[in-house]
């Protein structure tokens, strides 16, 4: 089975459509077609429905497209490492990290990181738990943070962080007199929360899941500084790590009376190759960690 010919396959198989493949591609339509039969006839299978000018995968073109997948990423990575063995150190590092994150404890380490690094290229993108954990499986990331609940079995995860979950209000609110909030307490109030597959999102929902209850839910955005605002403004309540609001004097965090911790991981592809960039960022990342922990038990 050719390389070249899976590679066809797939990217037929993921834009729907011979024309947009040989443009994504850069080759002749006819290329795409002539291979995609010489594949159909060396498995003497049809791998496409091809109607009314319209491609679908057949039931065993979806069962090759599952296996195209992981021996292209696995190609990918045997060139990657063969490259790095030879000393052409690929400098990209392709980390997806959520908002409040990404706001709030990490902007001092990727700015440490690129000044111990500056000859590697960091890209950063933005997005919720479960999209940045899929754009990871699918090979479209690197890296990414994810938290630990979420975990799938293709991926490895070492754990940076563990934080505490903080139900946030108004500092004249009665939340603010008291020195927890219990699960009913937050669930009868109006809540301005994160979209769904954002974390913070995703634990509020299994929690109400689990104690019976419909959250109800007046505003929903990612936008941290409307959320904030909302909250100053006593429409609703919320939900966000402490370090979101440290120089909020206006609000006020308290803890659930079961508190609720967030153990935040970096994550790659299990068993796919780690790139020494990639390596890099995972090891200057648990390092700023470790010291924060020993920093803290200092105090």
């Amino acid at each position: 089975m050719d390389i070249k010919h899976l590679t066809y396959f797939k990217t037929v198989a993921d834009f729907s459509s011979f024309t947009k493949a040989a443009d994504h591609l850069h080759i002749a339509q006819p290329a795409i077609s002539m291979a995609i039969k010489k594949l159909e006839a060396e498995l003497e299978l049809t791998l496409f429905h091809r109607q009314d000018r319209k491609i679908s995968l057949t039931d065993e073109g979806t069962h090759l497209y599952q296996h195209a997948c992981r021996i292209l990423q696995a190609t990918e990575d045997a060139l990657l490492e063969m490259q790095e063995l030879k000393g052409l150190i690929r400098g990209d590092v392709r980390v997806g990290i959520p908002s409040m994150l990404g706001s709030y404890y990490f902007p001092p380490i990727l700015m440490a990181f690129r000044h111990r690094y500056p000859q590697l290229n960091l890209t950063v993108i933005d997005g919720g738990a479960g999209k940045l954990q899929q754009l990871l499986e699918t090979g479209e990331l690197d890296l990414a943070v994810i938290v630990d609940e979420t975990t799938s079995e293709f991926l490895e995860t070492e754990v940076f962080l563990r934080a505490k979950m903080m139900v946030v209000s108004p500092k004249d609110h009665p939340f603010a007199a008291l020195k927890s909030i219990s699960y009913p307490q937050l669930f009868a109030e109006e809540l301005v929360m994160f979209n769904s597959g954002y974390f913070h999102r995703n634990v509020v929902d299994r929690i109400a899941a689990e104690s019976g209850v419909t959250p109800n839910i007046s505003f929903e955005t990612n936008l941290i500084p409307l959320i904030k605002s909302i909250v100053k403004q006593g429409f609703a309540i919320s939900t966000l790590m402490e370090m979101v609001i440290q120089d909020e004097p206006d609000l006020v965090a308290r803890p659930f009376t079961k508190s609720v911790w967030l153990d935040l991981s970096i994550a790659w592809r299990k068993g796919g190759y780690l790139s020494q960039a990639n390596r890099t960022f995972v090891d200057f990342l648990l390092e700023h960690s470790q010291t924060n922990r020993q920093q803290d038990k200092a105090r």
